[in-house]
């Protein structure tokens, strides 16, 4: 009578673990799904902002540009004209950002730096323990009680 009952237990230990290790199974697929749109959705903001800001640059630009051509054919002093050409950089280097390929050179930079350059990306004293979390957390307790915070009137 024993033995069945164990033998009963243990077929009901081992379904539930399958159907637990089932369920973490899809909820850590699901979390990384959810990151993983959450990622795209942060990266389209940065397109559209950078787009938003190409065309704030562009009026900006043609209007500057507008304004020295004019000023050098009234004034003829060249030295006018000078402000173009960092503009020009400026403006050469958004249109890339919001239309162009720097986003994939970005990328493909990450990437290299990810493969090759490891080092570069470890934080610094490594990463956090359980161990130093807790340690860091009972001494801002202890800091909390020895010197508790008076509300001012």
């Amino acid at each position: 009578m024993g033995n069945y009952f164990t033998v009963n237990m243990e077929e009901n230990f081992k379904r539930n673990h399958e159907f637990i290790t089932e369920m973490n199974s899809i909820k850590l697929e699901r979390q990384l799904q959810m990151r993983q749109q959450l990622k795209e959705r942060e990266v389209a903001l940065e397109i559209a902002a950078s787009r938003e800001l190409f065309f704030w640059y562009g009026a900006f630009y043609v209007t500057s540009l507008f304004l020295l051509s004019a000023a050098y054919k009234r004034n003829k002093k060249i030295g006018l004209l000078s402000p173009i050409v960092p503009l020009s950089f400026i403006m050469a280097y958004q249109t890339d950002l919001a239309y162009g390929t720097k986003r994939n050179r970005i990328k493909a930079e990450a990437e290299h730096i990810m493969q090759f350059e490891k080092d570069l990306l470890e934080p610094p004293l490594g990463v956090p323990s359980v161990a130093s979390i807790d340690i860091a957390r009972e001494q801002n307790e202890e800091k909390r009680l020895l010197h508790p915070v008076i509300p001012t009137l």
